[in-house]
């Protein structure tokens, strides 16, 4: 597992880095963050009743992920125990991810059930004026088009050109996140685009960011998504994880029963004149006065990627694409 996801650390290392990360991320906020912007993090462990976990997992999961331990009844009362995790997960993402265990995957079998839940919402440091929203075209990947909102302002932004894309820093109230957007010169340019963003590609165009008066148009939008990642994660290489017998997490109950049975995602999005509310590298910021002549022009109406990140951590902390708004 530590290889298909890229975890170079031993494991000690890596439950310490963790727990810095999320202890950045989710320090009590004075009342001035509070109005910028509000980000929660939580995790949560969720046990068959009597079986036994071994005191060094759960000290671990409770001291570098902040997440606790709740004995459910997966045998007799297993639409109860779904109802119970899916109420966490709503109560965690102010009622904006509901459902995400859905029937008929929880059973007798179930042994162990773990959660994360991330909320975002913050406005833009700037604004965009609801005035100077207007329906216009958006050009989907397969060259047809479909009328989208379409938010317009001029500003001093984190802006990058390249030959095939152009990237645009809008920061939201405090400056400390901000969303990041990955623009395709062409309609259909998004795959070729995500071949290119790996953590060296994007921490390199972060850096190459520079403060410059820019003309935007950005549409305006709410994406609400739901998959599975079991394929994903074999794809990756975690095989063993799923198989039954082959699978080897005798480091969370001394046993070799324990298996993957099913990994649940979903995500909520909104995107409008205010700012972003979201459920589900480092980057550097050079400023340098605009060249004379008339901005460059930054006119997502096409499909884009885009990312909210923690300029004072290097996280990412939400990571998706818009193809249809």
């Amino acid at each position: 597992m530590a290889q298909a996801l890229h975890f170079d650390l031993p494991p000690d290392q890596l439950h310490t880095a963790f727990a810095a990360i999320l202890n950045e991320l989710n320090p009590p906020q004075d009342a001035a963050e509070q109005r910028a912007y509000k980000l929660h993090i939580a995790n949560a462990l969720w046990a068959a009743q009597g079986h036994k976990f071994l005191p060094a997992f759960l000290k671990t999961a409770e001291q570098s992920y902040q997440a606790g331990l709740a004995e459910l009844d997966f045998s007799q009362a297993v639409e109860q125990a779904r109802q119970t995790i899916n109420d966490w997960v709503a109560q965690h993402t102010a009622d904006k991810i509901k459902d995400l265990i859905p029937p008929g995957v929880l059973d007798a079998t179930t042994k162990l059930v773990l959660t994360n839940a991330i909320y975002f919402k913050g406005n833009w440091a700037a604004q965009f004026d609801p005035k100077s929203t207007k329906e216009e075209p958006f050009t989907r990947a397969d060259g047809s088009q479909v009328n989208a909102p379409l938010m317009h302002q001029t500003g001093e932004f984190g802006y990058l050109e390249q030959p095939d894309f152009q990237a645009l820093d809008l920061p939201y109230a405090g400056k400390r996140l901000r969303m990041t957007i990955l623009l395709p010169r062409k309609y259909d340019g998004l795959p070729e685009l995500e071949k290119k963003l790996t953590p060296e590609a994007l921490a390199g165009w972060l850096g190459q960011l520079s403060e410059q008066k820019v003309q935007v148009a950005l549409p305006k939008f709410k994406l609400t998504s739901e998959f599975r990642l079991d394929d994903a994660l074999r794809e990756l290489g975690m095989r063993l994880a799923f198989r039954v017998g082959a699978a080897d997490f005798s480091g969370m109950d001394g046993t070799q029963e324990l298996y993957i049975g099913a990994v649940l995602h979903k995500a909520y999005v909104d995107v409008n004149e205010e700012g972003t509310e979201a459920a589900g590298a480092t980057g550097v910021v050079m400023k340098m006065r605009a060249a004379p002549g008339p901005p460059p022009v930054f006119r997502a109406d096409h499909p884009f990627l885009f990312l909210i990140r923690d300029v004072q951590s290097g996280s990412i902390l939400f990571l998706g694409r818009l193809a249809n708004p």
